[in-house]
């Protein structure tokens, strides 16, 4: 009988995952029911509650923010993903609840973790009370990883994290947090400056991660003058924003006062030429104990990486380099290697399989250029009135052209319905890779490129597939794209409908013409904007066959108020960065 209760009692600490005071429901898939409110009461000395995995609605959270309201001891809420098929709507009071509890407890938070659970700036607003509360003037870890935050999500909690420094600091205890985690939230500029005021304020953090948040080199210039306020800095990923030379050298300006980095993750960041020298010359001189350096994917050339292999002698420290996806060429990837052998580091270096090849000649003076235009400001400012006076001609001259465009566009809507789709085979990762390196080939056999309507159907089924994770995949869109599409067709006309096309998912009516009657749309099958349309146009519109006069209409249609482009969130912010890059080089 003794030994069936001590099984009974093994099964049920192996089931809840009891351990050092944690409460565990980890993946379980649950909705609320009276055991785990019994649970969570009856436990003396809970400090931590896993609810990850599970399905967490409005009456259970209040049901067990009640059983919490007496766990004084509680430190840690990991509770990431966990309202799994909830309205967005019921998360902000599922979310006040629990706070309140934790408040109406005295609990001292070091952890919150609400990781994966897509609740938006409501969301940040379902958890302001509780950041501004003493519970987080111990709070260590914040996680928020995924969850749909947005601008003002950022602004809301950039302000409870100042709100609670300065009132954790009037009494003597101020808020000091290490980890800070918040990857996939559109935070863009503004949210990342306001966030950057926040660190640069507590000035104590160890780790940061804001990977793919739209941010360019006005938010990542905000971000390393924080930076450099929080010394203890170890690890630094920003990966999948945008730097550019301007942000990139900020920020080696920046880690030159951050001895204890250990890991830099700018990869994705199109740090170019001049950027990766700059962060070479930071590691060079300093980060003695640097274990990783990822600059990978950065349109890096040849020199500018043996300027970073260069800087890493003597790193004893570290452990990875990784230059994959620049700009290197088959000698340079050679040279690369023999650089890092000859300092005997070549085991950290990691592949170069997805080397992009040598730039093209005048890619290199475009950036020279660039890098000019960071010495002439002075001079520009001088010449600021001639400029605008020119501007305001062009800006006349686009403008009738964008109207003829969109005039077309809203005609080519009504005919739509008559395009022939693409065979089956696509949208498919899988199948488009195992074409082969002859799918180009074979695509134009499937579909007339000399025919607009038809060709910009099949780039945008083809762009759906577009994957930013997964190389293989990017590559294979992007090569098909590039040489069965806008390569053979006469680019203004597939321009036009394939806006055309995309017009019809995002509702626009160009108010100045007449819209399409109910009988026409009713006919008119749009697609689905996803983000690789958008990847695949940033692509085309760097190509040489892609006509000037063609920027401004794309740049017109990019700028326009629309949830569904919104929804996009990093392809559409990278595409116009593009095209006012492209536009002022043109």
């Amino acid at each position: 009988m003794a030994s069936d209760i001590v099984a009974q009692l093994a099964d049920s600490l192996a089931k809840t995952g009891v351990e050092d005071g944690e409460l565990s429901y980890k993946g379980q898939g649950r909705k609320l029911d009276d055991e785990i409110v019994k649970e969570i009461q009856d436990f003396e000395g809970l400090q931590a509650l896993r609810l990850e995995g599970n399905t967490v609605g409005v009456e259970a959270a209040q049901a067990i923010a009640k059983a919490l309201e007496t766990k004084s001891d509680f430190k840690r809420c990991y509770w990431s993903d966990m309202f799994t098929g909830r309205l967005r709507s019921e998360i902000p009071p599922a979310l006040n609840s629990l706070g309140d509890a934790l408040m109406l407890a005295g609990a001292r938070l070091t952890v919150l973790d609400l990781s994966d659970n897509a609740f938006g700036p409501d969301g940040v607003k379902g958890i302001e009370n509780l950041l501004k509360s003493t519970a987080c003037f111990t709070l260590q870890e914040l996680r928020l990883n995924n969850c749909g935050m947005g601008i003002g999500g950022g602004k809301i909690l950039a302000a409870s994290l100042t709100h609670c420094h300065k009132k954790s600091s009037a009494e003597a205890s101020p808020l000091s947090l290490k980890v800070f985690v918040a990857g996939r939230n559109r935070l863009e500029n503004d949210g990342a400056t306001a966030l950057a005021q926040a660190f640069q304020l507590m000035g104590s953090l160890e780790e940061v991660h804001m990977p793919q948040n739209g941010i360019n080199h006005a938010g990542i210039t905000a971000l390393a003058s924080a930076m450099q306020q929080n010394k203890a800095l170890r690890i630094l990923n920003l990966n999948d924003n945008t730097f550019t030379e301007k942000g990139a050298i900020a920020m080696a300006q920046a880690l030159k006062h951050l001895a204890s980095v250990q890991v830099i993750n700018f990869g994705d960041c199109l740090v170019r030429p001049a950027g990766a020298k700059a962060i070479a010359e930071t590691v060079s001189e300093g980060l003695p104990i640097l274990k990783e350096l990822n600059l990978s994917y950065g349109e890096i050339t040849e020199e500018a990486a043996l300027a970073v292999a260069q800087s890493v002698k003597g790193k004893d420290k570290l452990e990875k380099l990784d230059l994959n996806g620049n700009c290197l060429g088959e000698d340079g990837c050679v040279a690369l290697k023999d650089a890092m052998e000859s300092l005997n580091m070549g085991e950290i270096l990691g592949t170069l399989s997805d080397d992009e090849g040598e730039p093209e000649d005048d890619e290199d003076e475009d950036e020279d250029d660039d890098e000019e235009d960071l010495e002439d400001v002075d001079e520009e400012e001088l010449e600021e009135e001639e400029e605008e006076e020119e501007e305001e001609e062009e800006e006349h001259s686009t403008s009738k052209l964008v109207r003829t465009c969109f005039y077309v566009i809203t005609l080519l809507m009504l005919f739509i319905s008559r395009l022939p789709f693409l065979p089956s085979y696509f949208p498919s990762p899988d199948k488009l890779l195992k074409l082969g390196a002859n799918r180009a080939l074979l695509i134009e056999q499937q579909v007339d490129v000399s025919d607009a309507p038809k060709t910009a159907e099949a780039f945008l089924k083809i762009a759906s597939v577009y994957k930013e994770e997964n190389r293989d995949v990017k590559n294979a869109v992007l090569d098909s794209i590039g040489e069965a599409t806008f390569g053979h067709s006469s680019c203004s006309s597939l321009l036009l409908w394939t806006l055309s096309v995309i017009s019809l998912c995002c509702s626009y009516r160009p108010c100045l013409y007449p819209p399409l009657s109910a009988q026409s749309e009713d006919k008119v099958k749009p697609v689905l904007v996803v983000p690789g349309h958008l990847h695949a146009l940033e692509h085309v519109v760097q190509q040489d066959y892609f006509p000037e006069q063609s920027v401004a209409v794309l740049e017109a249609f990019m700028s326009r108020n629309n949830k569904i482009l919104e929804s996009c969130g990093n392809a559409r912010i990278t595409l116009q960065t593009t095209l006012q890059r492209v536009k002022s080089e043109s």
